[in-house]
């Protein structure tokens, strides 16, 4: 189970209740606001995604994502807008102020959970970088500006394939990936890549740890995950 914090603005009370189903069946924690108003009283920093809808009350989804971005304590946070209204004009006055994805309904929630898991792939990448040091967890380090991992301080020899299965799993201990969710975090860019890539990559990934690639699980079945206890 990860840490990461979402909430979901959306005046269709069904539709928040079946994201936020969704969303924490994929490990994140969930809140929900059925106004702007409503998620103004809330402590938005202590989010690391919005999903707003468009179409709400007297403050919309734009007016709500403009006071975000105006504020020093929450003008990072990435929004996701969620709207029927998809034209061209809309869609920029949404990426104007800020958005960093813009999803038309009707949608499916396999498209909501991908896209989120993308944007905070890149939002935990973009903010760890800056510190140079991404993750450290006892002897592994993994320092995301630089591309490197690091074991007893010692560099490893990665790929930029093995680098970004490492990254995915550290950064998630305990969530469990479909070779289908490796390759949509890993291999998007590639036209085909088959399941027997993924494990002979998993394969080499847990020699190079040593030890450590203990901690690199198959959960049979389901997939790969990160044990770490």
């Amino acid at each position: 189970m990860n840490n990461t914090h979402i909430l979901v603005v959306d005046d269709e009370e069904d539709l928040c209740e079946i994201l936020q189903f969704n969303l924490e069946s994929e490990g994140y924690e969930v809140d929900t606001a059925l106004s702007a108003e409503e998620a103004l009283k809330k402590d938005l920093s202590s989010y690391q995604l919005l999903i707003l809808d468009v179409m709400m009350g007297e403050i919309s989804g734009f007016k709500l994502a403009a006071m975000i971005r105006k504020n020093k304590q929450t003008e990072h946070l990435p929004i996701i807008f969620i709207t029927a209204k998809d034209t061209e004009n809309d869609v920029l006055t949404g990426f104007n102020i800020g958005a960093d994805d813009y999803i038309s309904k009707p949608f499916s929630i396999r498209e909501v959970t991908l896209r989120v898991k993308a944007i905070l792939r890149r939002t935990l990448a973009s903010e760890t970088s800056d510190e140079g040091e991404v993750l450290i967890l006892d002897e592994l380090k993994i320092d995301v500006n630089r591309k490197k991992a690091f074991l007893k301080e010692k560099a490893l020899d990665l790929t930029k394939k093995e680098f970004e299965m490492l990254f995915l799993f550290v950064a998630h201990p305990g969530r469990v990936y479909s070779r289908e969710d490796i390759l949509q975090n890993v291999w998007s860019d590639d036209v085909y890549v088959l399941d027997r890539t993924i494990d002979v990559n998993i394969t080499r990934l847990r020699k190079k740890l040593g030890a450590f690639g203990k901690h690199i699980v198959t959960r049979l079945g389901y997939g790969y995950c990160f044990d770490y206890q």
